[in-house]
């Protein structure tokens, strides 16, 4: 879809995927050292030796490219991608060098009775890497604002 999407505009069941993001050794090593510096995710050879038998990328790193995936290439949600809770599961390790791509389906569509303007929209979201293996799935609840009228 191009252009603004509002609630009226989604289906239960529609479904889109991003373009890739491939996730580089740089950026796994400067996002890890401003947000979870922890040394499996700053060193290569601490990687390796780790629980994750290799240099991965932080769980909060592969959220924040999955959000920029929705963001960028999901669809264009007239007021953006306003989220109001839900759930993320890392189902396994992101590597320096893999390719990521995001895969959403709106499960549920909800009227706000108290905010007539806007509904929520349940969205579930799968980041896959490129042997198509689930790596992340996050379900959340997205503010998506109603057509304005006239």
């Amino acid at each position: 879809m191009s252009g603004k999407i509002y609630f009226e505009d989604l289906q239960v069941g529609q479904r889109f995927t991003s373009d890739p993001v491939t996730v580089t050794a740089d950026e796994i090593k400067a996002f890890a050292r401003q947000f979870d510096p922890q040394p499996f995710h700053l060193d290569e050879a601490a990687g390796e030796a780790s629980f994750f038998k290799g240099f991965a990328a932080s769980g909060w790193h592969t959220a924040s490219l999955a959000m920029r995936m929705m963001c960028t290439s999901g669809p264009n949600l007239a007021e953006g991608w306003i989220g109001g809770g839900g759930d993320i599961t890392w189902k396994q390790p992101v590597y320096a060098g893999d390719t990521l791509t995001l895969r959403g389906e709106f499960l549920e569509l909800k009227h706000s009775r108290s905010r007539p303007e806007r509904g929520i929209a349940v969205v579930r979201c799968e980041t896959l890497n490129q042997r198509d293996e689930v790596v992340q799935v996050l379900t959340a609840n997205v503010l998506v604002w109603r057509r304005p009228a006239g």
